[in-house]
């Protein structure tokens, strides 16, 4: 008995032979898909890198060109060329000195104060309680706001006679205070004002690293007879480590320029009393006309940013750097 003849083959559209449109079907050298896989990412980084040439190196390029020059801000370019006599001007400039003095003064408050508060919140809102994720909201909420509307918000809180501050001070027996009118209470105001405002990004960054924490090695702990203390010192705050050196880094790098919240609230005043670099390059560039000496200011705020991002992460986040590439190494 015969078999019966097998059906014919028919060829599925789908079939895994060479296209004439495949690149190597059609004899493509691998040096020619490199090139062809090079000129693919160029032109999808190109929209980008032209963006950010114009919104960023372009502006840093012109403010250190006209650093150098006694330039008023009309006209196309400067043409006064005055070499470092900007930049010496501001070795001799009590106000400037006074920002820089005034900067370090946010930032001692912002690290011994305003990160460790943020901190034992984070860890108190990570325990079982009710109502939890409502804390959580109302904490963060304030650094959705901008800024100006912060600034506008306890301008009438703060103001004196009757803000909503004296109003709470009366009902305890103290008398009026002007927060925001006293060289002596001013920068204390201003500090209250910022921490209520970043409080609660900070402490949404400790409570991610607080979570990514295995509770297994929390139970460990607490099984060796480690305390409430010696579980937070020794476990803890070690495996927040990459956190909390973030936080001060981003806190540090946002106090040097500080701006639109301090030139709100007080406008620098007074006579000084709560002006930063921001204020200072402001007042000069757009109120007294002298762009050269603004732009040197602008150069000193970058660079002061600059090196301190680049020395803290060659020294403070190296391991953290190194960690996450050989991770990302490790993934591959």
């Amino acid at each position: 008995m015969t078999s019966p003849p097998a059906p014919p083959r028919v060829r599925s559209r789908h079939a895994t032979a060479s296209s004439p449109r495949d690149p190597a079907a059609a004899g493509e050298s691998p040096a020619a898909r490199r090139r062809r896989n090079w000129v693919t990412i160029i032109l999808f980084l190109l929209p980008a890198i032209v963006l950010f040439g114009l919104l960023v190196l372009a502006p840093i390029a012109l403010a250190m060109y006209s650093s150098f020059f006694k330039w008023n801000g009309f006209g196309l370019v400067p043409t006064n060329f005055i070499g470092f006599e900007n930049f010496t001007r501001m070795l001799n400039d009590k106000i400037v000195i006074g920002d820089l003095w005034r900067g370090l003064s946010l930032i001692g408050f912002s690290l011994l104060i305003q990160l460790p508060l943020s901190l034992a919140i984070a860890l108190l809102l990570n325990q079982k309680m009710r109502g939890r994720a409502v804390y959580r909201l109302i904490f963060f909420a304030p650094y959705v706001l901008s800024e100006v509307i912060t600034a506008v918000l306890f301008t009438m809180i703060l103001s004196p006679g009757r803000g909503l501050a004296n109003e709470l001070l009366g009902l305890i027996g103290i008398s009026e205070s002007t927060f925001l009118s006293e060289p002596d209470t001013v920068m204390y105001a201003l500090f209250i004002v910022m921490t209520w405002k970043y409080f609660g990004f900070h402490m949404i960054l400790y409570l991610a690293g607080r979570q990514s924490i295995p509770n297994e090695l929390i139970e460990a702990a607490q099984i060796d007879g480690a305390g409430a203390w010696k579980t937070f010192r020794h476990v803890t705050l070690p495996l927040l480590g990459p956190t909390i050196r973030i936080t001060i880094f981003l806190s540090v790098i946002y106090t040097v320029q500080l701006f639109d919240l301090v030139y709100v609230l007080t406008g620098g005043g007074p006579v000084h009393a709560s002006e930063t670099l921001g204020v200072t390059m402001y007042e000069f560039g757009f109120r007294r006309f002298q762009v050269g000496y603004a732009s040197a200011i602008s150069v000193v705020m970058f660079l002061l940013s600059l090196i301190f991002a680049l020395g803290y992460q060659r020294f403070v986040m190296r391991r953290d750097t190194e960690g996450a590439i050989t991770n990302m190494r490790a993934a591959r």
